[in-house]
């Protein structure tokens, strides 16, 4: 006979066993990355905190947003108790990350859902939606590499699991405070997302009476929060401004309309998914849907209430980035219900559904990410020029090398985003992609960023002089340089004139790595 917890073992085993497999399943459809976009800002930091000597010109660019999470130095610690190499480290817990993900995803499906097979086919729907855009905040529900985001995230579900209403008669006080403490350890990972998962707790903690009473008043008091926050800001100071608004996504003023359509669309969705849900009597799935979007509509008034000029220092903290915990709802309950109702046990339903889905967002990251391997493993050459260039920048300059690049270059054709830092482990003059995201937040920085860019703003002009002049007034001593595009009828081979500068030690089919003196 079987006993209870033989039972359990063998259902806890039956479910990481599963989380496992979609884990693989979200790393082959999505793809993984290394050094890429916001680790940019994340990587060096990490490696820092490996070696003090590194960065000795620039670190100002990343440490004050890293600082303030423990996601670094879990990496950091990480690798260094288990002697393993970075890249091998962060690839680990990128993977970890997305279990987690999942985990929570299941955990909050088996609180609204009645059947197994609607918990599975939420979370399936998640982990082939994981680059899923959240319509205008350049956010993916979970991105394709390391990010603090998604580990906090993982907290914050495991919290929403607790609160859930009409899960339990209430929610006791030894629940209230376990919430509590996930969402604590969500703030040490990523602090933003922990505070609109925490907003989300609370707005699912309440009592039914509660919400049915004070729905209007929610709204009104979401986005009152954000007016009396403009006393505390003076007005930006105008290198400040530059930097802020190279960040389309943070005004909503500019975004596209089918983004605008982002905001509504999910809403109007999730209030038909809960009248569903109330027909086939999943309560708590109802309560989730219409409380998320009452959360949805009160940072849509945070976010309209910064529209004003003298809100703009407010941006930088992207109300509308709560949008991923309504996308997230969302396709959780949507692959419940889909899974129940419509694709029920049968095979070719599911693989009717899935396996278009999945080519899609494989075929997507592929174009997103062309010249780079879909999954760049730990150790294994990346087959990125860009990156080769960096590696080779890294094993071959020294420590205190202190590099320059186009402004542009983390979007240039062909380099697929790859940061020069976290790569290289170099210091680098300022650009203008990634550091102006770190000034938006930390205004103390952007007078130096203002004029290290505009410093090379022209960069694809620059002859041997304009090098030289860099080189007396930071410091420069290295540059990376993409190759020249060819004129017509010219042979492959870049000729001499069309080099800026001939101490070149190193140059690959993408760029050539220069000296300057």
């Amino acid at each position: 006979m079987i006993s209870e917890s033989q039972t359990r073992s063998q259902k806890f085993a039956m479910t990481v066993a599963g989380l496992l497999l979609l884990t693989t399943a979200g790393l082959l459809v999505h793809g993984y990355h290394y050094g890429i976009e916001d680790q940019a800002i994340y990587l060096p930091a990490i490696k820092q905190a490996l070696n003090h000597e590194l960065y000795p010109k620039d670190s100002i660019f990343f440490a004050p947003q890293t600082k303030a999470t423990l996601s670094t130095w879990l990496v950091a610690g990480s690798a260094r108790l288990l002697n393993a190499p970075v890249d091998v480290t962060v690839f680990a817990w990128h993977v970890l990350s997305v279990f987690l993900f999942l985990g929570g995803c299941l955990a909050v499906a088996r609180r609204v859902f009645a059947s197994e097979r609607a918990c599975w086919g939420s979370v399936a729907f998640v982990t082939a939606l994981l680059t899923l855009p959240v319509t205008g905040t350049a956010l993916y529900l979970v991105d394709q590499y390391l990010h603090p985001r998604t580990l906090a995230m993982a907290f914050v579900l495991f919290a929403v699991a607790i609160v859930l209403p009409g899960t339990r008669a209430r929610t006791g006080t030894k629940q209230l405070l376990a919430a509590v403490a996930l969402i604590a350890a969500a703030a040490l990972i990523h602090v933003m997302m922990a505070f609109f998962g925490a907003v989300f707790v609370a707005v699912l903690a309440v009592s039914e009476f509660i919400a049915a009473r004070s729905r209007t008043s929610a709204n009104v008091a979401y986005a009152a929060l954000a007016l009396p926050l403009s006393q505390f800001f003076e007005p930006g100071t105008p290198e400040w401004i530059e930097a802020a608004r190279t960040r389309s996504q943070h005004y909503l003023v500019r975004w596209e309309w089918f983004e605008w359509l982002g905001i509504a669309g999910p809403l109007v969705v999730l209030w038909w998914l809960a009248s569903i849900a109330e027909r086939k009597h999943l309560e708590a799935l109802a309560a989730l849907c219409r409380r998320t979007v009452w959360f949805g509509l009160g940072f849509f008034a945070i976010g309209l209430a910064t529209i004003p000029a003298a809100m703009e220092r407010i941006t930088p903290y992207q109300p509308m980035r709560a949008f991923h915990i309504v996308y997230l709802v969302l396709v959780l309950a949507a692959g419940g219900l889909i899974a129940d109702y419509v694709l029920k046990a049968k095979a070719w339903r599911w693989m009717l559904l899935f396996v278009p889905l999945c080519l899609g967002l494989f075929a997507a990251q592929r174009s997103l990410f062309e010249y780079s391997r879909h999954i760049e493993w730990p150790g294994a050459r990346t087959g990125n020029p860009w990156v080769e260039a960096f590696h080779w920048v890294r094993s071959n300059t020294p420590t205190d090398a202190y590099f320059a690049l186009d402004p542009h270059y983390i979007s240039h054709p062909g380099e697929d985003y790859h940061g020069f830092r976290g790569l290289a482990e170099r210091s680098q003059l300022a650009d203008w992609d990634k550091d102006a995201g770190v000034v938006s937040l930390f205004p103390s920085v952007a007078r130096r960023w203002h004029d290290e860019v505009h410093a090379i703003l022209n960069w694809r002009e620059f002859q041997k002089e304009d090098f030289a002049r860099l080189n007396q007034r930071f410091g420069v001593d290295w540059v990376v340089i993409a190759k020249p595009r060819l004129p017509e009828g010219v042979p492959g081979v870049v000729p001499e004139y069309m080099v800026p500068l001939q101490d070149c030690p190193y140059q690959n089919a993408a760029v050539y790595v220069c000296r300057v003196r």
